[in-house]
């Protein structure tokens, strides 16, 4: 999967500067190898907050994320998008085996990080189209460490879509097994499992995300099909209920939302044996 010529299929990068901080991110550079700098960014909606690790897609950058950060924020959900190498200003250049051998010292860096400043340690690893297969990987690799997993336009078999994007999958002598693999890894995959895809999508076709939902290891499973959407627009499509469905998996995940009501329900009880008698 390193040749050349599936290279230039697979990734697209597009450099850019580091742009102006919005008021509500940090950036983090983390060394993946000596002399190798991947940027990220981190939007935090609290210390108390689950944090969601995201493996952006192909031709996005980390940059491209600023007005949906925020959002995340907005419901209560720690955000950390990262970059590849080559991509935004990040150092090196993208490689099938670095795009999977990277994403596990990413992780281990955000696990460091949440100890150190004594945030909770929620992780939820999340992946939209080529970052799926970052995603898939470490849920399948951090299984017990995890508390879920979300998969936004992901793919199940490579070599379809490398076909799509042009490639001669005829000339390439390469099994599923020796690509990305993602149906072979999410069976292993057994912590809850999200998946999100437009309708419409033709890059990464339904059948693919179907396929995932089918052959995940999962328990709790959920495949939330946006109508009308298609590769790029679920969030656009979606709007605020993209980012409610996102948050309703996160809380009933960790049992949030369970808390929540007893929460609730706990504070307008005291506030009622709290009134007057009249």
């Amino acid at each position: 999967m390193d040749r050349p010529e599936v290279q230039r299929i697979l990734f697209h990068p597009r450099t850019t500067e580091r742009t102006p901080l919005p008021a509500t991110a940090e950036d983090i550079e983390i060394e993946v190898e000596p002399g190798i700098g991947i940027g990220c960014r981190f939007y935090v909606a609290g210390k108390d907050r689950p944090t969601i690790l995201f493996f952006h897609g192909n031709g996005e950058v980390v940059a491209d994320y600023d007005m949906i950060g925020p959002e995340y924020m907005r419901y209560g959900l720690n955000l950390l998008v990262t970059d590849y190498r080559g991509y935004g200003w990040s150092d090196g250049t993208p490689s099938f085996s670095s795009l999977l051998a990277d994403c596990h010292v990413l992780y281990a860096e955000l696990k460091r990080m949440l100890t150190e400043r004594e945030y909770r340690n929620v992780i939820f690893i999340m992946g939209r189209s080529l970052g799926s297969a970052s995603a898939i990987e470490l849920a399948r690799s951090y299984n017990d460490e995890i508390s879920g997993v979300i998969i936004e336009s992901g793919f199940a078999e490579t070599l379809p879509l490398a076909e799509t994007l042009g490639a001669d999958i005829s000339s390439i002598d390469i099994t599923e097994e020796q690509a990305f693999n993602n149906v072979g890894k999410i069976k292993n995959v057994t912590k809850p499992t999200f998946l999100l895809h437009g309708q419409l999508d033709t890059l990464i076709p339904l059948w693919q995300a179907e396929k995932l939902h089918a052959e995940s290891g999962a328990r709790v499973k959920e495949l939330q099909v946006v109508p009308g959407a298609d590769h790029n627009s679920l969030i656009s499509i979606g709007g605020k209920y993209y980012f409610a469905a996102i948050q309703q998996f996160v809380e009933k995940s960790t049992g949030d939302s369970d808390w929540r009501n007893r929460r609730k329900k706990f504070q307008e009880k005291a506030s009622s044996a709290e009134q007057p008698s009249q």
